[in-house]
């Protein structure tokens, strides 16, 4: 079979949305979780590998272990995870997957919609726990949806595709309320300092590296930054840089044949060497055992 990855343009093998796999060819699918089923027939789910749509797990039981951007979330029954566009991810082959996944690919909502539910919101963290009324109305709001989405019978096309935007922006709003009500957006919600922060290093992490740089392009004294981020992280804001640089390395590592040392120039290191030694400090391995290991 023709290989369907894309190319980004920093090299990273990208797997889009199969439409050909949706009930009716429309943007997204809906339907459980379980032993075989997958979205992309060209990638093993247990290998590490990126896509550019957006994944919702809604757990029926657990215990799951789900490798998200490297980070590794434990999830239950009654949890969800939120994977969006570009994020690396593994599903864990120790762990059995129950209940309904949902898949949606990037222009299938209008932009007021996306706008409204924070679809792009990276800041956030993929996993969700509800509490048991806010279960429950995702749970209808998805179970309403998934009929929708397998009753192709009853409207034409272009009517069956209206009501699933409808039922899905349903879905995505209370979604995204408990995205935006977690404790860690709370935090960040409060100070706008932050914000701008983490726009301008979310955009220029592979050029700078430096906070006094980021502190005098914002306006703000070194101080009332590094209050800020800590207020809204816990992390000093040279972290934040850093976690940012290692994430997107690793990505570099693990999903495209860069030599080390262009990964590197990549995030912002000309010298190899000084590449190996920073990405050695934050993960304690070096870029090539890093690579082996997910080989």
């Amino acid at each position: 079979m023709a290989d369907r990855s894309i190319q980004g343009g920093d090299g990273i093998a990208t797997f889009p949305f199969p439409v050909e796999l949706s009930v009716g060819g429309v943007g997204m699918q809906v339907g459980p979780m379980g032993t075989g089923r997958t979205w992309h027939v060209d990638t093993p789910p247990e290998r590490v590998h990126r896509i550019d749509f957006h994944i919702v797990l809604l757990f029926g039981a657990g215990p799951v272990r789900h490798m998200v951007d490297f980070t590794e979330y434990d999830a239950t029954a009654g949890d969800l995870l939120w994977i969006r566009p570009g994020q690396v991810h593994r599903f864990s082959p120790s762990s059995e997957y129950r209940g309904t996944v949902l898949t949606m690919q990037p222009g299938f909502l209008p932009r007021s919609t996306v706008e409204a539910t924070g679809l792009y919101r990276y800041d956030l963290p993929p996993l969700l726990r509800p509490d048991p009324a806010q279960l429950a109305g995702l749970q209808a709001a998805l179970a309403h949806l998934r009929r929708e989405y397998e009753d192709t019978a009853t409207l034409p096309l272009s009517l069956h595709t209206a009501v699933l935007r409808h039922a899905l922006t349903v879905f995505l709003l209370r979604l995204a309320h408990l995205a935006a009500s977690s404790p860690q957006a709370l935090r960040q919600r409060s100070d706008s300092t932050f914000t701008l922060f983490r726009d301008a290093v979310e955009r220029d992490f592979a050029t700078n590296h430096s906070v006094s740089a980021y502190a005098d392009a914002l306006g703000y004294s070194r101080r009332t930054l590094v209050r800020a981020v800590r207020a809204a992280t816990g992390d000093t804001p040279k972290a934040f840089i850093d976690k940012r640089v290692v994430l997107e390395a690793k990505r570099l590592l693990a999903h495209t044949e860069l030599p080390i040392g262009r990964v590197g120039v990549a995030v912002g290191f000309p010298d190899a060497a000084n590449f190996s030694k920073f990405f050695h400090q934050h993960t304690e391995q070096t870029p090539a055992a890093f690579r082996a290991e997910l080989r």
